[in-house]
Order: C-alpha cells, then structure tokens, then sequence
C-alpha cells in the first residue's frame, strides 16, 4: 500500500473591519471580534472534521494562531502549534496598508479577472505570487516530509493556500487565482510517493 501524507490548509477567520479597507497583504492585523459569534458553527465543523493526532502549524501572523486557537476551543484537542515562516501572505510592499481605491491607482499590470492585482504584478519591496510559490513549495513539502504517513494541519493565508495548490498541481499562478479560498474555508492535499493530488478545495460547513 503506498504511503499518503495529508495536508489540511485553513484559511484563517475574518479579520477586523478597517484592515478589510485596505489591501493588508502580510502586515499583522487582528480578527474581527464583531463575526465570532457568527463563526463558532465554521469552528465547530473544522473541529470535527479535522483527523486527531494531526500535527498543527500557523504562521507567525496573530490572526493564524488566534483561528486556530479559535477551533481547539470548538473542541479540538489543544495542540503545540508550530510557526510555518514561509506560508506568510504574500507581502505587498510599498503599497501593503493603501485603501482599495489607492491600490488600484498603482497598479502597473492589469487586475486578474477574480483578484485585485494580477498574478505576476510585484509591488515596489515586495512580492509577486510567483514569488510566493516558490517559498512555499518547498515548505509544503517539508512539511509532508516531516509528517510521511500521517496528518498535518496550516492555518494559512489565501495566498498561500493557492501557491500551496500551485506547487502540488504545477499551475501557473494566473491558474492559482482561480481558485476560490474563502475564509474558514478547507483545502486538502495528499502526497503519495512523491505526487500530489487535491482531495478538496476550500470546503465549507453544510448550511442549514
């Protein structure tokens, strides 16, 4: 029987109002308090749904670890959650914090048609999503290295959860904004002998 190493990828929650003004990219902002109410069902779904004995990973922005602080206290088990650096957001430089309006002003390339700046646009000290792919590749297989066999969990960014679907699906990242990744929402990849496949992307909890 081969070896499968599944990797689950969280979005992490909503976060604050004036920070969902601007474009935040990778700067540290903090959850909107005002929806957790309104999200406890999305914990409570991932606690369930999430395999125990999974290993846990965030990365080092506040709002990573507060989502998954969020789920154990849906009723995961606590686990020791480890920083992941490298599934970081993708940084946008010179123009990380600008209103919506003003990040449109500076673009120099075309929008994507489902995203607000195109996939190869890379702001002034910043990065592209190409850019993001590659610090992320490596990661994510490290990660399945690390956990061969077994289960892990990356509460992450939507940016990193589409580079993440681009190293295991060898996607362009125009191909990578394609994909929708919502907030609270589930993504799981499986390595097995060294290839990927996708058993599901940004999967929500039944409504109703």
């Amino acid at each position: 029987m081969p070896e499968t190493t599944r990797i689950f990828l969280i979005r992490h929650a909503l976060v604050e109002a004036s920070a969902r003004l601007t474009a935040y990219g990778a700067k540290d902002v903090a959850l909107c308090e005002e929806t957790l109410g309104r999200e406890r069902p999305a914990h409570a779904w991932l606690a369930r749904r999430i395999p125990l004995a999974s290993r846990w990973y965030c990365t080092p922005l506040a709002r990573t670890r507060a989502t998954a602080m969020a789920i154990f206290a849906a009723g995961y088990p606590e686990q020791e959650l480890t920083d992941l650096p490298h599934f970081v957001e993708q940084h946008l430089g010179e123009w990380q914090g600008l209103t919506h309006e003003e990040f449109t002003a500076v673009l120099r390339d075309p929008p994507h048609p489902f995203w607000n700046h195109g996939a190869d646009e890379c702001p002034p000290g910043g990065e592209s999503l190409s850019d993001v792919v590659d610090r992320v590749g490596p990661t994510l297989e490290a990660v399945a290295d690390e956990n061969a066999g077994g289960d892990a969990v990356i509460v992450a960014h939507g940016g990193s959860i589409r580079a993440a679907l681009a190293h295991a699906c060898n996607l362009t990242p125009y191909q990578a904004l394609q994909f929708s990744v919502k907030n609270l929402s589930l993504t799981r990849l499986e390595r097995e002998n060294g290839h990927w496949r996708v058993g599901a992307v940004n999967e929500e909890p039944p409504q109703g």
